[in-house]
């Protein structure tokens, strides 16, 4: 099997981590050798949370490398921008098309950049952007907008959709697994 590369990108509270766990074990599930890294500096706090996700036959390295990224999730439409850069030639975009000021912006000091979608289309031939805040509020919780983004690229990975469901099931507490199915 090809070796599959993903990138997530998001702000602290987006559930950024826990979308990187699922991805993780459902390609752990299936014999796969899975590497996993994670930057969350100042996520507390409303910044960027960067998780990295390996699969293949064989990996060697847990990070994705500048213009290698089969996958970029982007949790908000800036921060897929600021990591559109990340990926490959032939890789596809999915971004969440909501907008979270980031603390210059909220404070007064900056303004909040213009024209972020065309920006990001500028990096791959396939770009989604997705109501991933819309969709949750439809299913009645906010909090499920980082499971309707993983849902979004699961159609696109080599597992079964039956595994998405037991891997669910193993992560989330019992009353949160129907509302992310």
């Amino acid at each position: 099997m090809k070796n599959i590369n993903i990138l997530l990108a998001g702000v602290g509270g987006q559930g950024v981590l826990l979308a990187s766990q699922i991805l993780t074990r459902v390609a752990m599930a299936t014999g796969l050798d899975v590497k996993q890294s994670e930057v969350h500096g100042m996520s507390q706090r409303g910044g960027s949370v960067t998780s990295h996700v390996r699969f293949g036959d064989k990996i060697y390295s847990p990070t994705v490398d500048d213009g290698t990224a089969d996958f970029l999730l982007g949790f908000e439409r800036l921060e897929a921008l600021r990591n559109a850069h990340c990926v490959a030639p032939d890789g596809k975009i999915f971004y969440n098309s909501m907008r979270i000021n980031p603390s210059t912006v909220a404070s007064g000091v900056a303004s909040y950049p213009e024209g972020i979608e065309s920006a990001i289309k500028a990096y791959a031939t396939d770009v989604f952007a997705i109501d991933g805040l819309g969709l949750a509020e439809q299913l009645g919780n906010v909090r499920a907008a980082n499971t309707v983004m993983v849902g979004a690229i699961s159609s696109f990975l080599p597992f079964p959709e039956k595994l998405w469901g037991e891997q669910l099931r193993k992560i989330l507490p019992a009353k949160l697994v129907d509302l992310n199915l």
